[in-house]
């Protein structure tokens, strides 16, 4: 049985889809079999940060109302081994979307994923209501600023009573805490919240802090997950926290202001 993980927030523009993006190619990347599916019918970006938009035939809509096969919808990723992508419809009507539909898909998709990532859209529309309710894991999304948080935390709460687990009174989703955008600096002179306030807010587990990085764009664009690019501290932080759902225990980086320069500084002094 699949393990379904839906990647949430209460505000758009946080990071979902470039989170869903690296979380699935990073549990790919630990060896595991592995689709994304993407909710936001109607738009559609995680195609566009998998670099798949061009091969993409059928989509989501296409196989809950049996207009094509699953195995003909979904996109084999290029670079990583066991990554799929399933995306969105941009003709479609959220409206398309139907719980039974979704059931069936990911029924489907159990028999042979070892993991489903599910990129929702922002809020509790339809969309959202409909990623969340077959999940097993919530990676709750959220930037370091109050707006932000407490669009989260209305989340938290319709994970805890709007899910098949709640209905069916069984143990709970599994809530994890996504901090992205993060800038010491920034958190320095109080424009952010620290770390330990989004914590005290929201009061889940926190899986790890994604700093701010020009690289998150440069990625998107490029139609490649953060999570690929070996050299950048966004990159480890998503390697670092998909490590940590898979129950490592690793250290949590990127907390502090880099001091730069400073070796060179004291080499200067020193001639």
């Amino acid at each position: 049985m699949a393990t379904v993980i839906v990647v949430t927030s209460g505000k758009g523009g946080v990071g979902k889809t470039t989170t869903s993006a690296s979380f699935a190619a990073g549990l790919a990347l630990s060896g595991a079999k592995t689709a994304v599916i993407d909710f936001d019918v109607g738009l559609r970006n995680l195609d566009l940060i998998m670099g798949c938009e061009r091969r993409v035939v059928f989509d989501l809509i296409n196989v809950i109302q049996g207009e094509a096969k699953l195995r003909q919808a979904l996109i084999r990723d290029k670079r990583v081994e066991n990554l799929y992508t399933l995306a969105a419809s941009q003709t479609r009507d959220k409206d398309a979307l139907t719980r039974e539909g979704i059931g069936a898909v990911l029924e489907e998709l159990a028999e042979e994923f070892e993991y489903v990532v599910c990129d929702s859209p922002a809020g509790i529309e339809k969309g959202a209501l409909l990623a969340l309710y077959y999940a097993d894991h919530a990676v709750v999304v959220t930037n370091p600023e109050i707006s932000s948080v407490r669009d989260s935390d209305r989340i938290l709460g319709v994970l805890a009573s709007r899910s098949r687990r709640a209905e069916q009174g069984d143990t709970p989703v599994k809530e994890h805490l996504l901090l992205t955008r993060y800038d010491p600096a920034r958190v320095s002179t109080g424009e952010m919240l620290k770390v330990g306030d989004v914590e005290e807010i929201l009061a889940i587990p926190l899986l790890g802090v994604i700093p701010e990085s020009e690289v998150v764009l440069r990625c998107s664009n490029l139609g490649q997950p953060v999570i690929l690019e070996e050299k950048s501290n966004a990159a480890q932080a998503y390697r670092d926290a998909v490590a940590r759902f898979l129950g490592q225990e690793v250290e949590m980086k990127f907390l502090e202001q880099e001091r730069k320069g400073l070796l060179r500084r004291w080499f200067r002094g020193a001639a």
